[in-house]
């Protein structure tokens, strides 16, 4: 759409809903709105709630834009919705959401195509009920060793994620992560340095920014690390070699395609030691905000927040013309 027709159409911004991630949702969203404002388009921000489809239909946006974070937003619900009501969307398909919310089905999807990613065990809360938690557990050390980073096997934001060095930690571990889901992923913990690669999809053609070097204080980059100012260091770019740095490149370009994701995602990574670049896991609906690392990127790509969305706005309206 030129730009003469830019204020005519609506934007909606879906942010906010119920999930765990509501708050720093409405940041992404609130940042998103604001970015896209000078762009020339009319933005609104709209929460998911129970008036959304009804508001859907009588206020049909020109397109929407997913700033959700965690259940509906990245599990493919929303999506859905908006594809039952013919509504033009920015980022990845219902389908395609599924499979890269649920953290194992992307591990091992990578993992088939021959790119690393560390070690990793999915065990329900039924399965500790039913076999009893101490031999479980006692089973888990045994297959992977520790450290142990403990995850829920869907969700965001690394709530309910901890790192595990000590035996004797993981039973409670374990109970903080089935707060947040009813199956956890237990995974080798590698240490080394954490990044996160953006990749961006332009009319077919893949581009991966400059990836961000992440390092918390805590040396855990959880939930409080993400989302409270100070408490990680960045880089943009990350210190890399030019070598690794492909890598990295490589490996989010290819799990974005893998993974069947359109217009934005962002892949994180682990570098071990050896420069060995390890997938950890991929976003759809990547967090917008003061402290979220793809504004980063965008940045040290030499672009604005505004300009990459408002592109991805086009590319969509474009799509369903």
């Amino acid at each position: 759409m030129g730009d003469s027709t830019k204020a005519e159409r609506t934007v909606a911004v879906l942010a906010g809903g119920l999930s765990h991630e509501r708050d720093v949702s409405l940041r992404s969203g609130r940042r998103l709105s604001a970015a896209l404002r000078p762009e020339g388009l009319h933005v609104e921000e709209w929460d998911t709630d129970a008036s959304l489809i009804t508001r859907l239909r009588d206020q049909r946006p020109h397109a929407a834009i997913v700033a959700l974070h965690g259940g509906e937003g990245e599990n493919g619900s929303i999506q859905a919705v908006l594809e039952m009501l013919d509504v033009p969307y920015v980022g990845t398909s219902a389908h395609a959401c599924r499979r890269a919310w649920d953290k194992p089905t992307a591990k091992a999807e990578i993992a088939e195509a021959g790119y690393p990613t560390p070690g990793w065990v999915v065990l329900p809360h039924s399965t500790f009920r039913e076999l009893g938690a101490q031999a479980m557990l006692e089973a888990m050390v045994d297959c992977l060793g520790l450290p142990l980073i403990l995850k829920p096997d869907q969700g965001g934001s690394a709530l309910g994620t901890q790192v595990v060095r000590d035996k004797a930690e993981l039973s409670t571990a374990m109970v903080g992560c089935f707060a947040y889901a009813d199956a956890v992923l237990a995974e080798r913990f590698i240490e080394g340095v954490e990044v996160a690669v953006t990749v961006v999809e332009r009319d077919g053609e893949l581009e991966a920014l400059p990836p961000v070097e992440i390092v918390p204080e805590s040396g855990v980059y959880d939930y409080t690390s993400r989302y409270t100012a100070g408490l990680t260091d960045f880089f943009a770019p990350a210190r890399l070699t030019d070598d690794v740095a492909a890598g990295v490149a490589e490996l989010g370009i290819s799990a974005h395609r893998l993974l069947g994701l359109r217009d934005i995602s962002r892949t994180d990574a682990m570098i071990d030691a050896a420069g060995t670049v390890h997938f950890l896991e991929v976003n759809i609906s990547p967090g917008l905000t003061e402290t979220s690392t793809v504004p980063m990127a965008i940045e040290a790509s030499g672009r604005t927040l505004g300009t990459i969305y408002s592109d991805l706005v086009d590319q969509a309206t474009k799509r369903s013309a």
